[in-house]
């Protein structure tokens, strides 16, 4: 699922304002060793960090229906992780690289939601659409200066790029085929034997159908709501 972001991000990446270009995008991390061995302007989206969104779990099972809407499997809910990636422009003048982040910002920010037809692989067959956040408040526990630090590099602009993917869960299990008769009942006779005992079908009733009326000149009762008293006897004048 990871790399399948990735692939929707690098082709993002190569279209709308940097259509053309010819930009490389990088998935590496940026440090120093890194930084050394390009030669040419490069965008760099590393992902540096991975973490479920809580706030999305779901709980049961999901019904896959074929096109006549017939159940054919259940599967659970998918778990939704956010990916956080850091956006950098590596040119030789800063200003090319604000030029960079800008171009990244205009070719992004279009595209809050990733429908299921632009999404390849495994995460297009979800059918479930993908948001996308560019340079938002930044929300994980771990600061831009940390991650610098930590790879080794100087402090560069950056944007923070977050999408929300969901990932398929396990397992998938095939439904049963669907009821098309009532319950068949049959009674045992006293040796243990079925011989004789013919099937009494049971069919559901309507629980909100409405009881028969009564007769003209009787009050219904509980026993017996058609004549008012049990087993059809007449009420006494």
């Amino acid at each position: 699922m990871i790399h399948e972001v990735d692939e929707v991000l690098k082709r993002l990446l190569n279209s709308g304002a940097l259509d053309g270009s010819g930009i490389d995008v990088s998935f590496d991390a940026p440090t120093r060793e890194w930084a050394a061995r390009r030669n040419a302007p490069a965008i760099n989206t590393y992902l540096y960090d991975i973490r479920e969104d809580v706030r999305r779990r779901e709980r049961g099972a999901m019904a896959v229906r074929d096109e006549r809407g017939v159940v054919l499997r259940r599967r659970q809910p998918p778990r939704w992780f956010r990916l956080s990636y850091l956006v950098t422009a590596w040119t030789k003048q800063p200003q090319d690289e604000h030029r960079l982040l800008s171009a990244v910002l205009a070719t992004l920010l279009p595209h809050e939601v990733l429908p299921p037809e632009q999404l390849p692989g495994a995460l297009g067959a979800l059918g479930l659409s993908v948001p996308l956040t560019v340079a938002g408040l930044h929300t994980e526990s771990r600061s831009l200066a940390e991650i610098w630090s930590a790879l080794g590099g100087e402090l560069k602009p950056s944007l923070d790029l977050v999408v929300t993917a969901p990932f398929p869960a396990f397992p998938e299990y095939d439904a049963g085929p669907p009821v098309t008769e009532g319950a068949a009942v049959r009674v045992r006779g006293m040796d243990g034997t079925l011989e004789g005992s013919p099937e009494r079908h049971h069919q559901a009733r309507h629980l909100t159908s409405a009881p028969a009326p009564a007769p003209a000149g009787t009050a219904p009762d509980a026993d017996h709501p058609a004549t008012g008293r049990p087993d059809g006897e007449k009420r006494a004048k």
